[in-house]
């Protein structure tokens, strides 16, 4: 996507985002000059684990020392993606777990709310409860902002793409 032959898009426009497959994160930084995202999503090993099984595989540890030790240029940055879930992952504590996470990284935090759908078995964080958390972020010293969703009203917002297709 990057070459020239090809699309020649600007690696800073694109960013791959991957739930944590800690031995190839240094090698897409090596071999690529795209922005990484990450998806956190929890800040315990049991509760990622249960949240995104692949923890078990590669636990919160792990993935965050291997964060730790990418060299990144001086004016790129980690981007961690933490899905708000209601009464899951979106307490005080939850956000104190992660600036204590990730204060030696250079990186900035994307909230994103829940988009809920039939048998999701999650509900979405509430507006303030979401505030809050980025509140907390923000007076540690993190750069957190809220993503805004679009398409929830038609279920093809992020995370409902996939269900839409197995129900069908």
């Amino acid at each position: 996507m990057t070459a020239e032959w090809g699309f020649a898009i600007s690696p800073r426009r694109i960013t791959v985002s991957t739930v944590g497959l800690v031995p190839m994160i240094p090698r897409l930084i090596a071999e690529t000059r795209v922005n990484l995202a990450v998806s956190l999503t929890a800040t315990t090993d049991a509760q990622r684990a249960r949240l995104m099984p692949i923890n078990r595989r590669h636990p919160l540890g792990a993935l965050l020392a291997a964060c730790r030790a990418l060299s990144l240029p001086r004016r790129k940055r980690i981007t961690f993606e933490y899905v708000m879930l209601g009464g899951e992952n979106d307490a005080d504590a939850d956000a104190r777990r992660l600036v204590r996470a990730a204060p030696r990284l250079r990186s900035k935090v994307n909230l994103i709310p829940f988009n809920p759908f039939p048998g999701a078995g999650f509900v979405a964080s509430p507006r303030e409860r979401i505030g809050r958390f980025q509140a907390i972020l923000r007076a540690h010293g993190l750069n957190a902002t809220i993503r805004e969703s679009r398409g929830q009203d038609i279920q093809a917002a992020c995370g409902q793409l996939a269900v839409a297709r197995a129900a069908a």
